[in-house]
């Protein structure tokens, strides 16, 4: 389809370099830069608007862990269009499972296994070093896609609030609500030709919390991006002809 075409072409273009570049961790934000423009040139190519919104009033402090809602697999792809920098990105260990690309992801981003206490710990110490590095990361404290994207969040994990205070940086509430209608989470492949959005919120700063506060923090975090969800939002599209 017209959509596949031009996410495909960008990455078997650029996959021979990627490869290269995944071998030394000191080339990796140029893996990450490669990543952030392939994003970019397919949603381009795709058509498609995407509505950027910054309600931040001033620059959002470095580094800080982003935290969005999760309602498609383009969701990732607009965090990387539209967060600037190298960022990492935590997400479920089965992408390191997809053809060719898993495994760049797997050395260039933190893969985890929520079900593991083992790769859950691991995880929150990458994340950490990063942080500590000044690399911003970027999240889905869902853990999934849930059935009513655009309309209710799943419940938030912990890990993203603790880890904000552990480390003293800012969260940074992200809210896409209508990515679904674009590329919902259903079985194959189905897009069709709908806005994107994404909305960018004050950071809440996390310096002089403790681990008692953290579920404070997350409600905040929930209320700001569910403010964001709108009626258009609501259901899962059909089929498309689009393509």
């Amino acid at each position: 389809t017209w959509a596949t075409f031009w996410f495909v072409l960008p990455f078997v273009v650029t996959y021979p370099l990627q490869l290269v570049l995944v071998r030394r961790p000191e080339w990796r934000h140029l893996l990450h830069s490669i990543n952030r423009n392939w994003a970019k040139f397919s949603i381009l190519m795709w058509g498609v608007p995407l509505d950027i919104v910054r309600e931040n009033t001033k620059p959002i402090p470095q580094p800080c862990i982003y935290v969005a809602n999760h309602g498609s697999y383009i969701d990732i792809l607009v965090l990387f269009y539209t967060i600037p920098g190298f960022l990492n990105m935590m997400g479920k260990d089965a992408l390191v499972k997809f053809p060719l690309w898993g495994p760049i992801f797997g050395k260039t981003y933190i893969p985890v296994n929520r079900r593991s206490v083992v790769s859950r710990g691991r995880a929150f110490a990458q994340a950490k070093q990063g942080l500590l590095e000044g690399r911003p990361l970027a999240l889905f404290p869902e853990g999934t896609i849930g059935p009513k994207p655009g309309e209710e969040l799943q419940p938030f994990l912990d890990g993203a609030f603790q880890l904000a205070i552990a480390t003293g940086v800012p969260i940074v509430p992200v809210s896409m609500p209508l990515n679904h209608k674009f590329m919902p989470s259903v079985a194959g492949l189905r897009v069709r030709h709908a806005a994107l959005r994404v909305v960018f919120h004050e950071a809440i700063e996390t310096k002089g919390l403790t681990q008692d506060d953290v579920p404070a923090l997350k409600a905040q975090a929930m209320a700001q991006i569910a403010d964001d969800f709108v009626p258009e939002g609501r259901g899962i599209p059909g089929p498309s002809t689009w393509r």
